[in-house]
């Protein structure tokens, strides 16, 4: 089955992608089965979608006491993984869906992009893509080739399976198998760490997760890309070049309970939700 991403004009009755529609009713979160939606829901995938997840899940459950959700983080590629062996009921990604992924469901329920991160005390305030992908396959080594202090960089990547790292080296045109990482760690808050214990470092992570972080006064600095400052306000216009969908996905076409959940996520009902996490609602 050929899955294609929908428009965010369709997103709000919850067409599904692929020639199966599912019922629009319950788009504004479901009220009508309050009363009779049991059962355990198991969702696992992209760490840029857990935590928002679970808040969407808290509010999900309050309406269905009779629900159980269970989120677990560990990367796209496993909320890809599980989901296409039919292991849990829900799969979370952080990107795109590729061609030999296409047989899965998926519903973008908001938008995201990845940054480039520095340390706050570092002099360099954007870098070219040449720059990066230089940086990054080991061309250059030292702040100074790129108008910063004479240190060496730290390049800090993430594991593979992680939604960003798809999205990093499809923009910046670098294989994965070709980066010269002195540090490789996991999610976007082992990069925020790793910059933070180290100022010569440079890492990306999901943009939403970083503006949150600089209000919470964490040290780090968000580079432009292509000349385009690095804020949720340019995912929202379409301006920021680096960004992506944030899927659920399923194997079979939703029904029940993990129907229910599905509309709810997609629904006015957690707009508020979406943004507090800094990502940018379909419902805009």
């Amino acid at each position: 089955m050929k899955q294609k991403w929908m428009s965010p004009l369709l997103l709000f009755g919850l067409v599904l992608l692929g020639p199966m529609c599912l019922d629009a009713s319950a788009a504004e979160g479901g009220a009508k089965g309050a009363d009779t939606a049991s059962g355990k829901l198991v969702i696992t995938g992209s760490s840029t979608l857990a935590p928002m997840i679970e808040e969407i899940g808290k509010r999900f459950k309050a309406l269905h006491p009779g629900v159980q959700i269970e989120v677990q983080a560990g990367g796209t590629g496993r909320g890809i993984s599980d989901a296409m062996a039919g292991r849990v009921d829900i799969g979370m990604a952080s990107r795109a869906l590729k061609d030999n992924e296409s047989a899965l469901y998926s519903f973008a329920i908001a938008r995201d992009g990845i940054c480039l991160i520095v340390h706050k005390g570092n002099p360099v305030q954007s870098l070219s893509n040449r720059q990066v992908a230089d940086i990054y396959t080991g061309k250059i080594t030292n702040w100074s080739q790129v108008g910063g202090r004479d240190a060496p960089i730290l390049v800090i990547n993430p594991k593979e399976g992680f939604g960003s790292v798809d999205l990093f080296s499809h923009f910046f045109d670098i294989k994965y198998s070709d980066i010269k990482a002195q540090a490789v760690v996991g999610d976007n808050f082992e990069r925020f760490k790793a910059i933070v214990d180290d100022p010569n470092g440079i890492t990306y992570v999901s943009l939403g997760t970083a503006e949150r972080q600089v209000a919470a006064r964490v040290p780090i600095k968000l580079l432009p890309a292509d000349g385009v400052a690095a804020t949720t306000k340019n995912i929202r216009s379409g301006n920021f070049p680096i960004s992506r969908p944030l899927l659920l996905l399923t194997k079979e076409p939703p029904a029940g309970v993990v129907k229910e959940f599905i509309n709810f996520s997609l629904s006015s009902q957690v707009t508020d939700i979406v943004a507090q996490y800094d990502f940018v609602p379909y419902l805009d």
